[in-house]
């Protein structure tokens, strides 16, 4: 894509990092790739399939019940990671029309980075 100066540019849409920013140590960005579950909620899903796992010899269909149930309890706690994430991000861009282009560009920067993390599963 070229810019007004000819130059070829980046596309607002594209969703590799550019170099500089994919040498940059964890954290030292805004866009830093955040766990998507709290590390309580990620320590209980995995004791969670453990048990699964375990409880596979003594009643195979009754596992894959809980397997299914425990997917489903990911799933949901992700979809409400996504919704706060989401409603955090349209907050800041609400008002489009009056917004400045370094406003629009960190908005963009930060679902680029949302997106990445979901991406990153």
């Amino acid at each position: 894509m070229e810019g007004r100066n000819g130059q070829r540019g980046i596309a607002p849409d594209d969703l590799q990092q550019p170099a500089a920013e994919k040498q940059a140590p964890a954290g030292s960005s805004d866009e830093s790739l955040d766990p998507l579950f709290s590390p309580d909620a990620a320590r209980d899903f995995r004791v969670s399939w453990d048990a699964v796992q375990i409880g596979f010899v003594d009643d195979p269909q009754q596992a894959v019940r809980k397997a299914d149930e425990l997917v489903r309890q990911v799933l949901d706690n992700l979809s409400q990671t996504f919704s706060k994430q989401r409603g955090a991000l349209e907050g800041q861009t609400d008002q489009v029309e009056q917004a400045s282009t370094e406003q629009l560009r960190m908005a963009l920067r930060r679902y680029r980075a949302f997106l990445q993390r979901l991406l990153s599963l």
